[in-house]
């Protein structure tokens, strides 16, 4: 009982620390105690500044081709337009897939990381600019289709959505490159070593 008390009385101004207490609430390593928010939450803000630059690198990879080969199309904002949204909307749905591909797949290598952003953010940045482009042919050839939802209209839909995502994958990835490349290394070894540093969502869900 004496030794117990001796602990809680303050000693030379000071009050002593027992050594054994340890808890969630003691601060590691001697220092404060520093809250640090959820990992969904940090991806989260990860994709809200990520996803607009990326949305603004693709347009300006595809303004460079173009200036490039000396093509100044008089349509040049709306393609613009429509490869910045193509990377805006396909930046966040790719992260998802990157995440959950390493998580089913246990990786934590590095080249496991890289490999697995960059593949997803390349097919689903091609997919969502396509489906975009497939949208804008399907609107402009829409009023020479028949009564909607009927067999001729389904037929002129499919035919028409699958020759303009025909047209994009033959001609349109071509405006990527050269720049498009060298941004799409650079911001898949970015996410690669960013999550090396911070845990995935999908692991602390798990834990």
């Amino acid at each position: 009982m004496n030794q117990a008390l001796r602990r809680l009385v303050p000693q030379n101004g000071v009050a002593s620390q027992d050594p054994a207490v340890s808890g969630p609430l003691a601060p590691a390593g001697g220092g404060e105690a520093t809250d640090q928010p959820p990992s969904w939450l940090r991806l989260a803000s990860t994709v809200l500044w990520l996803a607009p630059l990326w949305g603004l690198l693709m347009a300006l990879s595809v303004c460079g081709t173009l200036i490039l080969h000396g093509r100044f199309d008089p349509h040049l904002p709306a393609i613009l337009l429509l490869y910045g949204a193509g990377g805006l909307i396909a930046f966040p749905f790719s992260i998802l897939a990157a995440e959950f591909t390493l998580r089913l797949r246990r990786a934590r290598r590095s080249d496991t990381r890289f490999a697995a952003h960059f593949l997803c953010l390349t097919l689903l940045t091609i997919a969502a600019t396509a489906l975009l482009f497939a949208l804008q042919y399907r609107l402009f050839f829409a009023q020479w289709h028949g009564t909607r939802f009927s067999y001729g209209w389904t037929l002129h839909f499919l035919f028409t959505t699958a020759s303009a995502v025909y047209q994009f994958i033959a001609i349109g990835i071509r405006l990527y490159l050269p720049f498009g490349l060298p941004m799409l290394l650079g911001m898949s070894l970015y996410l690669a070593r960013r999550r090396g540093r911070v845990a995935s969502p999908f692991h602390a869900a798990s834990d």
